[in-house]
């Protein structure tokens, strides 16, 4: 049973904000799945398995037990046969309540329990990219401004994952590469992975955000709005956590700064490497 404090039901705003709307009562998207980020769905264009990579003592992180995804309200269909067969029992939804009041959540699921996380985050229209600037700088700042403001919330989502009962589980926002990208990146330098292969995983978003840039020209009258930069340059996850490493000495330091315990991190370690 999806499980939730927040609103479960898609409810569409009538407000001109220039965000896509359904076209029929729908979404869909054409995901090629030999494309570089795998997404095994149709109507998802950035799912993946962070399982995979090699962390602490050459321990690999166990496939099947923590997925990144954007957002997963548009699952119709065979799409949500498939989810179902993936066994998740947890979602940790790190989209904004407006974003979530607009779009809905997670279609119900038995078994499944939904997380709403927001880590505390300015909106990036307060401080656009300017283009022909430093993506990848600019991008890391705001990673930074997120981890410096987001810590309630990016303590919460890292504390779910590490708890084994909670697997396999799935976090995700609305393209599944910023908030995701960071819960992601932090949980897997957590678990030892090289900085190298969590900007790789992270980069993998790039197709996604192209695919997902096609999708809202077409299916929004609203083109002409600006939106965040939609690439992954792997040199922005590599800045923000060489240097989040330098204001707290280890990835480690700043989840403990943030609350996470070190049970939790113990925990992480012990379920999600082999």
């Amino acid at each position: 049973m999806v499980t939730g404090s927040s609103p479960g039901t898609a409810r569409w705003s009538p407000a001109d904000d220039g965000l896509p709307r359904p076209v029929g009562g729908r979404y869909r998207v054409s995901v090629d799945t030999a494309e570089v980020n795998r997404s095994p769905f149709a109507t998802l264009f950035n799912f993946r398995d962070v399982g995979g990579h090699v962390g602490h003592d050459g321990r690999a992180v166990r496939p099947g037990r923590l997925y990144r995804s954007d957002s997963l309200h548009r699952l119709d269909g065979a799409d949500r046969e498939a989810f179902a067969a993936l066994g998740v029992r947890t979602v940790i939804d790190l989209r904004r309540p407006h974003e979530v009041e607009r779009d809905g959540r997670v279609p119900h699921f038995d078994g499944l329990t939904w997380h709403h996380v927001h880590p505390e985050h300015a909106e990036w229209g307060e401080t656009p990219y300017r283009p022909g600037s430093d993506q990848a700088r600019y991008l890391a700042d705001r990673y930074a401004d997120l981890a410096a403001t987001g810590t309630a919330g990016l303590a919460r989502a890292v504390g779910l994952i590490a708890e084994a009962a909670n697997a396999p589980v799935v976090v995700h926002c609305v393209v599944g590469k910023d908030r995701t990208g960071l819960v992601c990146g932090l949980t897997l330098a957590a678990l030892g992975v090289a900085d190298d292969d969590i900007a790789a995983d992270y980069a993998l978003s790039t197709a996604a955000g192209e695919r997902f840039h096609a999708w809202y020209a077409a299916y929004t009258q609203r083109t002409g709005q600006s939106l965040p930069p939609l690439t992954c340059p792997a040199e922005a996850m590599t800045l923000f956590l060489a240097e989040l490493r330098v204001a707290h000495g280890s990835v480690e330091g700043y989840l403990r700064h943030a609350g996470v315990t070190e049970a939790q991190l113990a925990a992480l370690r012990t379920h999600l490497l082999t």
